[in-house]
């Protein structure tokens, strides 16, 4: 589920010091691109992909804005990419009358192709490191003074680097810890719009049951299309489809954008995801399912108005329940204890780098006190996400380049004003249920009597707040949108608007929790993280992938299957199989065209499998490649074992799911039919 939601500044910290493991063995690892570790792959596979393989994969990897990865596919900016990484686009397209996220949608011609509000593709041109110039630019500093001059050097380089805006962005990306700086830069499209997408119970055969689980059945599988200057784009560098069955045993390569890991995180911050952040995350969001799940009944429209994010919250709270087991395993923590006493081991007198372990310690018991305001005092609401983003957004573009936050930079700023103008429905009701138990878990988690409370809700209770603020709003036109961002900071403080309003009184403490958390939890974090990235690399060398920062990464692995509860899981399923395991009942009850076209469906081809590659989030949609080049699926899932990935790989059984080719083109040829696609696919 990709919804619309502001940057955060308050919870805006960085991803943390580093846990550092020895370097990773057998399939393990996210890897970038000016990393990839060619030796150990050709000794584990007697064979390695060249400078130019590389190249040709890099140039046709996509990065979806939304947070999800694709690929391109036709030499005319054709997308393959995961069914729910286009659900929103679906969800924001439909209406009363063409629920396309119930229905899919296919384009007979191109013209009927859907734009799909606040989504951008990004392809990378460059990686630079500029680690030197950043630690030059924070030399001694220590807290705010740090992150400020950091983030000061960061957007020098990003619009030095990037002056064309229409066409191009530009990113510094944070790795080991600190570690390390790179500017990766994006030749970026803006106008991207839906070409394919089968029905919604095609992709979510299984419903929440099978998420994170194998066998599958699951069409988890859409076409985009890039657009410049309303053509298509031209992408001659694009992959080429391969709509075969897998091979067990067949190296595999995963190129995408893995949104985050926290396998470098220390002991203290683990503790930390253990014993607050994970909790409270399953807790308030098993609320807001519940809650959701009750509106959704009152009617057909709920129902259909709901489901995008419904789905979300299901796939969330898996994710976020199995991250929460995984931290509770005491054997699994033993080897992540384990691997951090080694590196102390092994940089034990080194004056250099002297204890920064401690210093994390000590950050993360800072961060401990300012979480729950960081976390709380940013409601949750699409009408509020704009009303924050118009507020920041005129206060921060008064300031030099240098001295504003994050996301409002002459860098961030098109993308920013982009997912904030784009026209997309908005549905009261849903805001105001979200907006409403956002606010209920700040008083609950705060307390009635907190200043933060006080702050948030006046005297008002969060049932009669949402509901003021919400119906008084009129955010949801774009074109009032479009209005105060043009009108600057005069504008937004003299609007009247209630949303506004109420922005403009969560702003300055939000400001001030930043800044708390810069002193006390970013910077010393940065410092501490790049010592710890010091020790690392003295220990190890330089054959090592940082955490997952949803940039570019390869994974390698082989198609394969594992042993569950001494039973062997099966590398592959069958469309056929589909019909087997369906019920009639929801959530295994199969999708109409499904279940219209049985006869003509062939029931040996193979839908979906599963391979050893090393992913997590933002991975979705990312091209699965076989040692040819050529795509042979796309990975949506991951089994409930890999769950545990945040934090460590486990060979014997994490695994990734991926939708064959040959299931999306059986798909494209009898059940949802695209003979345009079908050809375009063929290179005709």
């Amino acid at each position: 589920m990709t919804q619309y939601r502001p940057i955060s500044f308050t919870a805006a910290v960085l991803a943390g010091a580093a846990l550092l493991a020895p370097p990773a063995l057998a399939e393990e690892g996210m890897w970038t691109f000016d990393a990839f570790p060619a030796q150990q792959v050709k000794q584990t596979y007697g064979w390695a992909p060249d400078q130019a393989w590389l190249g040709k994969v890099q140039t046709a990897a996509v990065r979806l804005t939304g947070g999800c990865s694709a690929s391109f596919v036709s030499a005319e900016g054709l997308i393959l990419t995961n069914h729910h990484c286009v659900a929103s686009c679906l969800f924001d397209n439909s209406k009363a009358g063409a629920d396309y996220l119930n229905d899919g949608y296919v384009a007979d011609r191109r013209d009927m192709e859907l734009k799909c509000p606040g989504q951008q593709a990004e392809v990378v041109t460059s990686i630079g490191d500029v680690t030197g110039a950043i630690k030059a630019a924070m030399g001694s500093l220590a807290g705010e003074a740090l992150t400020k001059a950091r983030d000061a050097k960061i957007a020098e380089i990003e619009k030095s680097g990037c002056p064309d805006t229409d066409k191009t962005r530009c990113q510094v990306v944070t790795l080991f810890g600190g570690g390390q700086y790179k500017l990766y830069k994006y030749r970026k499209y803006s106008d991207v719009r839906l070409a394919w997408a089968p029905e919604d119970r095609a992709a979510t055969f299984g419903g929440d049951p099978d998420n994170f689980n194998f066998p599958r059945y699951s069409l988890d599988a859409s076409f985009l299309r890039a657009y410049e200057n309303g053509r298509p784009v031209g992408t001659p560098a694009h992959l080429q489809w391969n709509p075969r069955a897998p091979r067990e045993g067949e190296m595999t390569f995963v190129v995408g954008n893995p949104g985050s890991t926290s396998r470098l995180y220390t002991t203290s911050q683990l503790a930390f995801e253990r014993e607050l952040r994970l909790p409270i995350t399953v807790t308030t969001y098993s609320e807001l399912r519940g809650r959701l799940l009750r509106a959704m009944e009152e009617s057909k429209d709920h129902e259909r108005e709901g489901l995008d994010l419904l789905n979300g919250l299901e796939n969330s709270l898996k994710v976020y329940i199995g991250r929460q087991k995984a931290l509770n395993d005491p054997a699994f923590t033993a080897t992540l204890v384990a691997k951090e006493d080694e590196l102390k081991e092994k940089s034990a007198g080194n004056a250099a780098i002297g204890d920064p372990w401690s210093s994390v310690d000590k950050a993360v018991g800072a961060y401990r006190s300012l979480y729950l305001p960081a976390r709380f005092t940013n409601p949750m609401s699409d009408l509020y996400g704009y009303a924050e983003t118009l507020v920041y957004a005129a206060q921060e573009r008064s300031k030099p380049n240098g001295e504003r936050l994050p996301g409002y930079t002459d860098s961030a700023l098109p993308l920013t004003k982009k997912r904030l103008l784009d026209e997309k429905p908005l549905y009261p009701w849903l805001d105001e249920l979200t907006l409403e138990w956002s606010l209920s878990k700040a008083r609950e988690y705060l307390g009635a009597d907190d200043p933060d409370t006080k702050l948030l809700l006046g005297q008002e209770s969060p049932e009669q707040l949402a509901k003021r603020l919400v119906e008084g709003s009129k955010l949801a036109d774009p074109a009032y949108r479009q209005l105060l961002w043009d009108g600057g900071l005069a504008a937004i403080e003299a609007s009247d608007d209630p949303m506004i309003r109420f922005a403009l009184r969560l702003a300055p403490r939000q400001r001030e929790l930043k800044k708390a958390v810069d002193e006390a939890y970013g910077g010393p974090l940065a410092v501490a993280g790049g010592k710890i990235a010091d020790a690392r690399f003295a220990a190890y060398g330089d054959t090592l992938y940082p955490d997952a920062t949803f940039t570019l990464r390869i994974s390698y692995g082989q198609v394969k299957g594992w042993m569950e509860r001494g039973n062997a899981v099966p590398v592959a399923t069958t469309m056929g199989g589909t019909f087997d395991r369906a019920t009639g009942n929801p959530p295994f009850d199969v999708a109409p065209a499904f279940a219209a076209n049985k006869a003509a469906i062939d029931p040996a081809v193979t839908y979906d499998f599963v391979t050893t590659n090393d992913i997590i989030g933002g991975n979705s949609g990312s091209p699965v490649i076989d040692k040819a080049g050529t795509v042979i699926g796309a990975a949506f899932d991951g089994n409930i074992h890999s769950l545990g990935g945040n934090y460590g790989y486990d060979g014997t059984l994490n695994r990734t799911v991926v939708v064959s080719t040959a299931a999306v083109q059986e798909a494209l040829e009898t059940i949802y039919p695209a003979p345009a696609l079908v050809k375009e696919l063929a290179g005709k």
